[in-house]
């Protein structure tokens, strides 16, 4: 609701987790363990498949871009939240509150359609192996990647967009640790109907089309891998979506969590859980990949005994 006594907001403050020094300090220890681990793992995922001509293959291409863009999401809240942990104000200016809701929502929903590609590439392998090379063809790939950075732009704008059209007074404070567009609405005192718009039209039209294609996907893999005779062959064909299942109940679990619920029942939970799908994740899905998957791990053989 408009204040009679506001004066805009230049800057915005975050509530953080704690305000205990010791935990912050060895909370701050924690997500720069965390972070160093996230940022070595998909750096190292993204330069294994290039230079790695046995995973030149469309899984391998997709998951090199999920790299990419869970790296970018990660960094663009960690670092700012690793100094708020050590600082005295947790404070953000108005344009970088500006370029985090751009830049995560532009790569949070380029992963939801990288998962949805990965996914359907799972799809054709399993339920339609003999037409794999026309379906999956490298034009094929390259048109589903550039598609999902394109949506993914079009969510960060559109969500850019709907947040230079609210305002906000100096006293304006995030209860979470980084701007989310969501707590925004809430914090704002004008009238958010376009915001809310906004939100809903990418919520339902982006967001659900996503998680859609890869229900679809699974449902068919399932279905396929059931009607399979041999209990190996079930098992084999299993494998091979082992890591993208993971990847994908991570991600959508911890996001449907945090912007399904109620938006009164703010929480502290409600952080711990952004800290999963922001944080944690990026970190998850390299280490998914390469732990779980022998190509991976036979790739990694041959490049350190070349060096």
């Amino acid at each position: 609701m408009p204040g009679t006594n506001c004066t805009p907001s230049t800057e915005f403050s975050f509530t953080g987790f704690t305000e205990d020094p010791v935990a912050q300090v060895l909370l701050f220890l924690m997500f720069l363990l965390i972070y160093l681990v996230s940022l070595l793992g998909n750096l190292g995922l993204i330069t294994l498949i290039r230079a790695s001509p046995q995973l030149h293959t469309p899984m391998y291409y997709f998951l090199g871009n999920l790299a990419f863009a869970d790296l970018c999401s990660s960094t663009v809240i960690t670092p700012k939240m690793l100094v708020d942990f050590l600082g005295e104000k947790r404070t953000i200016a108005y344009s970088g509150c500006v370029a985090q809701v751009f830049v995560f929502d532009l790569f949070g929903m380029a992963e939801c359609f990288l998962l949805a590609s990965m996914a359907y590439d799972r799809y054709v392998a399993v339920c339609q192996p003999l037409l794999y090379s026309f379906a999956m063809s490298p034009k094929c790939c390259s048109q589903l990647v550039v598609g999902s950075y394109l949506v993914g732009l079009a969510n960060g704008v559109g969500q850019t967009i709907g947040m230079l059209s609210l305002s906000f007074c100096s006293s304006s404070t995030i209860d979470l640790f980084f701007c989310d567009i969501s707590p925004l609405i809430a914090l704002s005192t004008s009238d958010t109907t376009l915001s809310h718009l906004i939100l809903r039209t990418s919520a339902s039209l982006f967001g659900v089309s996503s998680v859609s294609i890869v229900l679809v996907s699974y449902l068919a893999i399932i279905s396929t891998i059931l009607s399979i005779q041999s209990s190996s062959g079930k098992l084999k064909a299993f494998s091979t979506c082992t890591s993208h299942l993971s990847t994908v109940s991570i991600f959508y679990g911890t996001s449907l969590f945090m912007y399904l619920k109620p938006s009164s029942d703010s929480s502290r939970e409600d952080k711990w859980a952004a800290v999963l799908y922001t944080v944690v994740t990026p970190m998850l899905n390299p280490l998914i990949y390469s732990l779980r998957n022998k190509e991976v791990k036979e790739a990694w053989r041959r490049l350190t005994k070349r060096k």
